[in-house]
């Protein structure tokens, strides 16, 4: 039986600013959660709804970091 290494998608409980989506993607990923914050940012932009839609349907999905 084989390990998987790979850690299991979930949203952040310690890098979060309103849900922790962004930073449960970083550390899933392993990229800066800066990027995400930016491309959810810029998702925003053209009226609001793609980027807001994006993050609560993630939101939804995502379950919540046990302690």
């Amino acid at each position: 039986m084989t390990t998987n290494s790979r850690p299991i998608l979930r949203r952040s409980r310690h890098n979060r600013i309103l849900a922790g989506v962004c930073g449960g993607l970083s550390e899933f990923f392993g990229i800066s959660v800066f990027w995400f914050r930016l491309a959810f940012f810029l998702a925003f932009l053209p009226g609001g709804v793609p980027g807001l839609g994006l993050y609560l349907l993630a939101w939804i999905i995502i379950p919540k970091a046990s302690e």
